[in-house]
């Protein structure tokens, strides 16, 4: 049953296994966004299993779950569809001498979904599917620098971005020098990036979209900009992939980019990523081309056929259940909810619901209207009193409208605290320790 209070939601078992992950893993989990400082103090559960759009912690609380799998989970945990094509390929083998059949009917499949694009290569996380792009587009142009969208939280695992963040500890200088930023919306600011650094800048990378839709003629602009200044245009499609149409947002908006990455969506949890483009880019990477050889990807687990009948399945499960109209159609359901509750009481102006209405966040204003990791600490806190797991609104298909009524009644509670906080001036009685932190910052 989802737990009601505050008091009553007692961790044990989470918070031990909370000191035994640090103790064996650094940041005490694999990824920093799941770690347990972006959660309140000693109520950061550690999960057990899901099943749909409920987890279950070690400690036998069930939640309604939001952002799964860092959004990867769009079809809910351990769906039917998805599971059985893994498990069919799992009794056959998962990884040869050489590639399997599965792996032309993965591209055939992707390159049909994806219309785009013209090749496809696949790897087991975003970060190599980034990189790859960013090494063919320094192969193809001879240039050095890479720009990036700053408007953007995240790109890489890689140095070419991790440099350009707080913690950009043990990247040397050099490297942080060759990559520069621009906003995202402006082309004006863009042309004056490429202007300043012509003929050196190999690529624009990119969000096609986040929290707000390009402005009108936007994406378009950019394709123009890079096309007079011979770079190459990179769209990073891991969260707009599928969550947008199921071509991503170069489908939904009509702008064809040199290179994508996908991921995230695509394996419904399983590790699988995507990078796609033109073929005269892309057989840059291959064998039956008479210039320089890229390096472009190889992994071996790449091709690991589970994952690969994952993806095959998800795009199965899009094209045939509807599941990105469905996505849309819950997330305004919710963002409704929200909004109606918040300003229930009296708090409309400061939890504030953004993004598409299939990749929604929230944000948290303190009583000056801004940001604060103090009130976000305790609406989390008590969202988790209500039995709702939610760094982020993000919705899976899995998620009823009963779940999403109750998600609405959890931030109706938790915003009557977010009042009392407010009227007094300080959330600190109501943090229960220390606030949640931002994922990128120069100390623990």
């Amino acid at each position: 049953m989802h737990t009601q209070d505050t008091a009553e939601l007692l961790l044990p078992r989470s918070r031990e296994a909370n000191e035994r992950l640090h103790a064996l893993i650094p940041g005490g989990a694999h990824t920093y966004a799941k770690g347990d400082d972006q959660y309140p103090e000693d109520l950061a559960p550690v999960i057990s299993h899901g099943r749909g759009a409920h987890v279950w912690d070690v400690d036998g609380n069930r939640y309604i779950e939001y952002g799964s799998g860092l959004r990867s989970v769009s079809l809910g945990h351990a769906h039917p569809r998805v599971t059985e094509a893994v498990r069919r390929e799992i009794d056959r083998g998962g990884n040869f001498v050489r590639p399997s059949y599965l792996e032309v009917e993965a591209a055939e499949r992707f390159l049909a979904t994806v219309p785009t694009a013209e090749m496809v290569k696949f790897a087991k996380n975003g970060s190599d599917a980034t990189t790859a792009a960013v090494r063919l587009a320094r192969a193809a142009t001879g240039r050095p620098r890479v720009a990036i969208c700053a408007d953007h939280p995240f790109f890489s695992v890689d140095d070419w971005f991790i440099g350009t963040t707080p913690m950009s500890a043990g990247i040397p200088a050099e490297t942080n020098d060759l990559t520069v930023t621009f906003p995202y919306g402006d082309l004006a600011a863009t042309e004056e990036l490429l202007t300043r650094h012509q003929g050196e800048i190999a690529c624009l990378i990119l969000e096609p979209a986040t929290h707000s839709e390009p402005p009108p003629g936007y994406l378009a602009g950019l394709r123009e900009l890079a096309d007079r200044h011979g770079c190459v245009l990179v769209f990073d499609e891991m969260i707009t992939g599928f969550r947008w149409s199921e071509a991503g947002a170069q489908g939904l908006y009509g702008v064809v980019p040199d290179l994508s990455t996908f991921g995230k969506a695509l394996g419904n949890g399983f590790a699988v990523s995507a990078l796609a483009g033109r073929r005269e880019l892309m057989e840059r990477g291959g064998l039956r081309h008479s210039g320089e050889r890229v390096f472009l990807l190889s992994t071996t687990h790449g091709a690991e056929t589970h994952s690969l009948a994952a993806a095959m399945a998800v795009q199965t499960v899009y094209a045939e259940e509807g599941v990105t109209a469905r996505l849309h159609a819950l997330g305004e359901r919710l963002a409704a909810g929200v909004r109606d509750a918040a300003a229930g009481m009296g708090v409309g102006e400061h939890v504030v619901v953004r993004g598409r209405a299939s990749n929604l966040v929230f944000a948290t204003l303190d009583g000056n209207g801004q940001p604060s990791q103090e009130y976000r600490t305790l609406f989390l806190r008590r969202l988790l009193a209500g039995g709702v797991l939610a760094p982020s609104f993000v919705v899976s298909s899995a998620l009823s409208d009963a779940d999403i009524d109750h998600t609405v009644d959890a931030v109706a509670q938790a915003c009557a605290v977010y009042r009392k906080a407010l009227d007094d001036g300080d959330p600190t009685p109501w943090l229960g320790g220390r606030p949640v932190k931002p994922v990128f910052r120069r100390l623990v």
